[in-house]
């Protein structure tokens, strides 16, 4: 099976176990920190430099979250999502994108119907071993480690410029 991948114009997120390790440090204040790969960032930025609208949505609510949203320019956030597969329809339905315009992220069971939905999916080389068989794009990366760089690199293959690096 070819997956075309030039068609993408929305990719979507999950955050813990994709963008983050998957491990949560809870204070007795609430929630402490996660872990961040600086690389999923510019990647990030360079998706959205090529037109296409990155996208988290994530069954926790987090703070943390929306900070780094705002710090790499992530506009369209959704938290506390647990049917997560009705975000993603509503999303398609709103920017009027088709399945194949659309690839998503995860790496666990509550990931599975978003990923049904997107016209491809992606998940970090240590998911959940139930949602594999689902999984057009298995990546070589770990949670934490940039599997949302590697994606999208795939995407933006012989489409990033020199011009575009200088800009970031």
């Amino acid at each position: 099976m070819s997956i075309d991948l030039t068609k993408i114009k929305m990719f979507i997120m999950d955050v813990d176990g994709t963008l983050t390790d998957g491990k949560i440090y809870i204070s007795n204040d609430g929630e402490a920190m996660k872990a961040f790969n600086p690389k999923d960032g510019l990647g990030i930025k360079l998706l959205i430099k090529h037109d296409i609208m990155p996208v988290i949505i994530t069954g926790r609510t987090s703070e943390i979250v929306r900070r780094r949203c705002q710090e790499i320019g992530i506009q369209i956030l959704f938290q506390g999502i647990t049917k997560k597969a009705a975000t993603v329809k509503e999303l398609m339905k709103t920017y009027d994108l088709q399945p194949e315009e659309v690839c998503y992220i995860g790496d666990d069971l509550n990931d599975l119907g978003a990923m049904k939905v997107a016209g491809v999916s992606f998940a970090p080389a240590d998911c959940a071993d139930q949602i594999r068989p689902y999984i057009d794009i298995l990546l070589t990366k770990q949670a934490g480690e940039g599997p949302v760089r590697e994606a999208i690199d795939m995407i933006l293959e012989n489409r990033i410029t020199a011009e575009d690096i200088e800009e970031l």
